[in-house]
């Protein structure tokens, strides 16, 4: 693809003007490694204008008119005379609808060909609402992959903008969780999945990753957090950690704390 292209995709993107087509081809050269997510800015700003814009309100007396003149271009002719076709009182409700018509056709066709976001994106907003949700889901996951600490603190809290997360965010989440090599990424990714502790399946894997955890700042963390959800089956691999010789003596009574709870 072109440079210029590209260029032209990111600058529209940032000035809030892609539409959802660009959108998606946007997210596919970020698949793709050729638009770098750092470009891309105003995400959120961009979705809060894209919802409120308000749909027009209709005239109510279009209907009205629309109807009173189909009526006279329904009124029945016995026999046709181009004297009578021209005449004014027959031709002007003829004239002023082809006029109105002609008029609504130009015009429509002007806003349908006008790129302004204030237009297109009218009709389309569940597309986009879609599109933006792909796009937070896929720079997550991407920004999960870097090495910086920052781009992967960044990646979990993009979760919190997002309405619902997918199976695949919260995959992503719980695998950063057993296996991220800082502590502060694993614990930010915990705070994230709180939301869906609730979800059988995240909650499961919560309670496997309790033996998976070095970290004793995580381990505390996580033992509360099962003494909040009342997870009572817990409770045996947290005693786990109560037993293992190498587990602080602090962290064994938080551990204590959360298990009276428990049980």
């Amino acid at each position: 693809m072109k440079t210029e292209r590209i260029k032209e995709l990111v600058d529209k993107y940032n000035a809030m003007l892609a539409d959802p087509a660009e959108l998606k081809e946007i997210e596919q050269l970020i698949e793709k490694g050729i638009i770098d997510i750092d470009d891309l800015h105003e995400l959120q700003a961009f979705e809060d204008r894209v919802f409120s814009i308000e749909l027009p309100a209709p005239s109510l007396s279009l209907d009205d008119k629309f109807y009173d003149m189909l009526r006279k271009e329904k009124k029945p002719a016995n026999t046709f005379s181009w004297k009578s076709f021209f005449a004014w009182p027959e031709f002007a409700p003829r004239l002023a609808f082809a006029s109105a018509t002609l008029i609504l056709g130009i015009a429509a066709g002007y806003y349908l060909r006008t790129p302004a976001i204030e237009e297109q994106p009218i009709a389309s907003v569940d597309d986009v609402r879609k599109e933006l949700s792909d796009l937070k889901e896929l720079m997550m996951l991407s920004l999960l992959e870097k090495e910086s600490v920052t781009d992967r603190l960044k990646a979990v809290s993009l979760t919190q903008e997002m309405d619902q997360a997918s199976q695949k965010v919260t995959g992503a989440l719980l695998q950063t969780l057993n296996n991220d090599s800082d502590v502060n990424v694993r614990l930010a990714a915990l705070d994230a999945l709180r939301p869906y502790s609730a979800e059988g399946k995240v909650r499961q894997e919560l309670i496997r990753s309790i033996s998976q955890q070095d970290s004793p700042l995580v381990q505390i963390a996580l033992a509360e957090l099962m003494a909040q959800l009342q997870v009572k089956s817990s409770a045996k691999e947290l005693e786990k950690i109560l037993k293992n010789e190498n587990t602080p003596t602090d962290v064994k009574k938080k551990i204590e704390e959360s298990l009276k709870v428990l049980i």
